[in-house]
């Protein structure tokens, strides 16, 4: 009979910079260490680190001796909506007929980056599909451009953690575990679960999300939300039940960080931060 992985002692909480966005990287990973935080979840971006600087490799070290001093774990995000085109946020995508170049490698910047930093994985979203491609052609590109970056990521050892994203291309779970099922249920293609996002757009109930999700989850992020509507919360302002997610995940032996995700907090970042890991603490079931 089989069983279930023991779950961990607790989880293990991080904050995205992309919550940070007036502060230096730097004093960002200073307070959520001080705050104590186990990880950060590095969007990779103009402000913080920029993955097209000519000095990357320098910065990168830095970095990773910094993480290192400090007791934070990473993840690489990839999320930055202008960072490839000032105008339109998401694109260029992996679908669009010409510009899935500069996707690419985008993408492979950050498993390199990544893998210099020991992060686990880079989380990656579809992004929008192309006006008047067919359903079956976006899925054809969609899967193609992941093929590559797959090889990528097995040159480096890191995962790739497919995040759905509300009215993106990809935006359940289900269609994640397609696209993976399309790749052929590789090791390294995992999900990155946002429990905000499931709880937007899903039909599915969201602990039923969760343990979906849960086989193949390499990362979470977290936030509150309203159903049908994309904007990211504070931790106990919208409509989730944090306990039983949180539950649900210790239960399913993840042991990854879930990563608190507010864009929005960057004009009182700190204070957001420290309230975010309280509430989590205090809502994980011991």
């Amino acid at each position: 009979m089989s069983t279930l992985p023991a779950a961990p002692a607790r989880l293990r909480y991080g904050f995205g910079t992309n919550g940070f966005a007036h502060h230096r990287l730097d004093d960002v990973l200073t307070v959520l260490a001080d705050l104590g935080y186990d990880s950060v979840g590095l969007t990779l971006d103009h402000g913080h680190l920029d993955p097209f600087a000519a000095d990357l490799p320098r910065r990168v070290a830095q970095l990773a001796s910094r993480l290192d001093r400090l007791g934070l774990a990473v993840m690489v995000e990839t999320g930055a909506p202008y960072l490839l085109d000032p105008w339109r946020g998401h694109v260029p995508t992996l679908m669009c007929p010409s510009g899935a170049e500069r996707r690419l490698d985008l993408l492979g910047r950050a498993v390199r980056i990544a893998a210099d930093l020991g992060a686990p994985a880079v989380q990656l979203a579809s992004g929008p599909a192309p006006e008047g491609v067919p359903r079956e052609e976006a899925f054809k590109r969609l899967t193609g451009g992941c093929e590559e970056i797959l090889e990528t990521a097995r040159e480096h050892g890191v995962a790739l953690g497919f995040e759905p994203e509300p009215y993106m291309f990809v935006d359940t779970v289900q269609r994640v575990l397609e696209l993976r099922h399309r790749l052929g249920d590789p090791d390294l293609f995992g999900v990155t679960l946002d429990i905000g996002h499931a709880h937007c757009v899903e039909d599915t109930p969201l602990l039923d999300c969760v343990a979906a999700a849960a086989p193949h989850l390499v990362n979470v992020q977290i936030e509150d939300m309203r159903r049908g509507v994309h904007r990211h919360l504070e931790l106990g302002t919208g409509e989730i039940d944090f306990p039983p997610v949180l539950a649900a995940l210790k239960a399913a032996g993840y042991r990854g960080p879930v990563s608190v995700e507010i864009q929005g907090a960057a004009l009182n970042a700190p204070e957001v931060a420290r309230t975010s890991l309280e509430f989590l603490r205090a809502a994980e079931p011991h």
